[in-house]
């Protein structure tokens, strides 16, 4: 059995419009200070970018401790958005935890946030 399709003019499912609504938040943190400044209080040093040979901004990651120029670093969130082992709550609760403050955020190397998210992922299924 079909999903109705109840928003944007009968074109979407609930399911696509909670998606649709998601992905726009997402897109909004892109401007939220909180998670730059989380990025920027682990700065160790200028350094030599090892893959440009360029100047660049060194950042420890919080989790394995090893330095990577910002570009590499991700602001993850300390408590995931959608709890793994709850699921989605409401929209008051996902929007408090996607714009949290700076304390809640960790600055994390793209391999670290990879394999995080990917544990969260599998725990979520």
């Amino acid at each position: 059995m079909k999903n109705p399709k109840t928003r944007c003019s009968g074109e979407w499912t609930e399911a696509r419009f909670r998606s649709f609504i998601q992905s726009m938040l997402r897109s909004g943190t892109m401007r939220w200070k909180p998670k730059y400044d989380a990025i920027k209080r682990r700065f160790v040093r200028n350094g030599i970018n090892p893959a440009t040979g360029r100047k660049c901004k060194l950042h420890s990651c919080e989790q394995c401790g090893k330095l990577f120029p910002q570009g590499e670093i991700k602001a993850d969130h300390i408590r995931p958005v959608v709890d793994p082992a709850v699921g989605f709550v409401n929209w008051d609760t996902y929007i408090t935890r996607m714009f949290c403050e700076k304390d809640g955020f960790r600055a994390i190397c793209q391999p670290c946030h990879h394999s995080i998210t990917q544990e969260q992922n599998k725990e979520r299924k």
